[in-house]
Order: C-alpha cells, then sequence, then structure tokens
C-alpha cells in the first residue's frame, strides 16, 4: 500500500479484524455501519462517487469521512479527487492506495489482520519441525530440552523457538508458535552459551513458524509414577482454550530423547492419517484373545 492522503490519521486504532466495503453508507444508510473496520473504496463504491453530482458526492463522502473510522483503502491502483481527499485529510483520515484487485486485498488483508488479532500466550520451552510435525519441547531445567533440540537439528529438524515460544490461536482451530524477534535462530546451550543455529546447520534448520501438533514433556524418570505401556489414553495439553496431544518422557541416562521425540512425533502424524498403534495393537490382542477362548 501506499499513502496518498497526509499521516492525520496515524493514531487511529482498527478495532476489528476484518473489511468493510461501505457501499450503503456511502448512499447515506448508517444503520448497522461497520465503522470499527477498515474501509475499501472497490470500483462499484468509486463508480457510485463518480455518478453523484459533485455537490452530493462530496457531501456524501464528507459524512462517510465523520464516522470513527480507522482509514480508506482504494484499491486498483485508483485515487480519490483532490476534493473528496482533502475532505479525508481535514477529518483526520488517512486514505491508502493499493494496485491489488478489490477481492485479493481483502482476502489478504483479512488473513493478515486474524494473525494481528489473534489471542497470544507465552511458553517456556523449545519448538522444534520435526518431518512435518510442530513439537513443543518441555521440561525443568536441568532435564535436557537444549541437548534434544540440537540432535533432532542433526537429524534434519528445524528450529521454530528456543526457551520461549509465543503462540497464537488462529480462528480457535490451531496454534501457531514462533520466536521473539530478537532470539530468532538462536539457542541457548547451557556450557556452551549463544549459538546460532542457522550458521551452524544452514539456512533449512530455520523455520520461522509453525502449527503446533504435538507437546513433548520430558520429566525425570524417578520423578513420574506409573508410566502408561501401550499409550491408549493420549493426554492433552491445553493452551488458549485448545487442546493439543501431549506426550511424557521419562528422562533417564542412557536414553536417546531426540529418537524418543522423533518417534513421538511419526507416530502423532499416523495418528492424523486415522491410524492409531495402540487401538490396533489391542484390537489385535482381543482379537486372539476371542479365539483362544472359542478353541
Amino acid at each position: 500500500m501506499r499513502l496518498i492522503g497526509d499521516q492525520s490519521g496515524f493514531d487511529r486504532k482498527i478495532r476489528e479484524p476484518t473489511i468493510n466495503r461501505p457501499g450503503l453508507a456511502l448512499s447515506g444508510y448508517y444503520d448497522y455501519f461497520a465503522y470499527m473496520r477498515i474501509q475499501v473504496l472497490g470500483k462499484a463504491e468509486r463508480s457510485y462517487l463518480k455518478q453523484l453530482d459533485p455537490a452530493e458526492a462530496k457531501s456524501r463522502f464528507k459524512e462517510f469521512c465523520e464516522q470513527d473510522i480507522p482509514c480508506i483503502i482504494i484499491s486498483r491502483g485508483d485515487t480519490l479527487s483532490d476534493e473528496l481527499l482533502d475532505i479525508a485529510n481535514k477529518r483526520g483520515v488517512s486514505v491508502f492506495r493499493t494496485t491489488m484487485v478489490t477481492m485479493n486485498f481483502i482476502n489478504a488483508a483479512t488473513i493478515q489482520l486474524e494473525w494481528e488479532f489473534a489471542p497470544t500466550a507465552t511458553v517456556h520451552g523449545c519448538m522444534v519441525d520435526v518431518m512435518g510435525i510442530g513439537v513443543l519441547i518441555r521440561g525443568n531445567s536441568g532435564t535436557g530440552k537444549s541437548e534434544c533440540v540440537l540432535s533432532l537439528l542433526r537429524r534434519g529438524s528445524s528450529l521454530v523457538a528456543d526457551d520461549m515460544v509465543l503462540f497464537r490461536n488462529l480462528e480457535n482451530r490451531e496454534l501457531v508458535g514462533e520466536s521473539p524477534e530478537l532470539g530468532r535462530s538462536h539457542m541457548e546451550v547451557r556450557g556452551l552459551g549463544i549459538i546460532n543455529v542457522g550458521a551452524l546447520f544452514g539456512v533449512g534448520s530455520i523455520r520461522l513458524e509453525k502449527r503446533l501438533n504435538l507437546v513433548c514433556t520430558l520429566r525425570i524418570a524417578t520423578d513420574m509414577g506409573e508410566v502408561d505401556r501401550l499409550g491408549m489414553e493420549q493426554k492433552k495439553y491445553q493452551l488458549l482454550g485448545l487442546r493439543v496431544p501431549e506426550v511424557e518422557i521419562p528422562v533417564a541416562p542412557g536414553r536417546d530423547l531426540a529418537q524418543l521425540v522423533e518417534v513421538a512425533a511419526l507416530d502423532q502424524k499416523l495418528r492424523s492419517f486415522g491410524y492409531n498403534s495402540a487401538v490396533e495393537f489391542n484390537k489385535k490382542l482381543l482379537k486372539i484373545m476371542r479365539e483362544r477362548r472359542i478353541n
């Protein structure tokens, strides 16, 4: 977008994450007018203003700019007449121009607004993209989160965030994690300090954002109670009102945590395809028990 008015309206707030086309408003109907949204003047709105008597068009546009709207966007690379632009400047409404087709701009702007307005939460842990599965690795200090992530990176995984992960709830359907800008592509490894993951493992080892599919919680084995050996009942981790599958991995000397996390991610991928290893094993076991009982 390019600013074609002045900056007098830059202090106005966008209060709803969507777009409005003010066709009815320009005709004088302001009941249920979505004034809290960005206003887009497409080809239809501009043609309507041009067909009006110049004095009437100025009056309608003045009334429109007197509403508490955030800003005005002109699509298709078009612009406003000097008279209308002067009205917007005097009323403190910023006017922008975009070369995009109206509907294409509305679609792109809506996606960006939903991202900016999405509820957020910060979680302590490391997030990694393991073969297409977004995995959040949690655990108390000293459980080996950083060492686990380093091993996963050497196996071809990608780092999303280290230590602090910022999550967004998009449309109450998925959680997307990213790293705060300051720590992006960097990791803190105890004994080594801060390392640049992209410089060490290549640019392919960095992901800017990733959907969260699985939470792996590392726990000291001696601190865990009875462990579910089959995995029939999958635990859930709740964040921002959504529930994400969670597995608890016991930490003990000699255990390859990276391999366990990788297998957990692949198993979750199978579950997303509708295949549950534990359920299938239980079905086979029950079938064998029934057959032996009959015989």
